[in-house]
């Protein structure tokens, strides 16, 4: 093979095997979270799971600027555990309201 070939071929591969490598890191975001009566908690949303107040939830789907997360997902979607819209940093659980900045 001349060597022209061959490093052309060896770029190549190089630019088959980037993109595939990027695919597999992992995105996550961390939120605190306060409210008045409570201290402050962190959440962080991992691919389809927010980790708060020492639990996970499974992300259940989103209806317009809000995001759904429960345990075990209900069949309406509106009637999850936790309601939190990235765009304002709300987030409701059953009992409390909970005021969240990205860090």
């Amino acid at each position: 093979m001349k060597p022209i070939y061959r490093q052309l071929s060896i770029y190549l591969i190089a630019a088959l095997l980037i993109p595939i490598s990027a695919c597999e890191r992992e995105t996550y975001t961390s939120w605190n979270c306060k409210n008045p009566v409570s201290d402050k908690q962190t959440m962080v949303l991992k691919k389809a799971q927010m980790q708060f107040a020492g639990g996970r939830l499974n992300y259940c789907g989103s209806l317009g600027e809000k995001s759904y997360f429960d345990a075990n997902c209900p069949a309406l979607i509106q009637d999850a555990q936790v309601v939190f819209t990235p765009s304002t940093g709300l987030l409701l659980d059953r009992a409390n309201a909970f005021q969240c900045e990205a860090l």
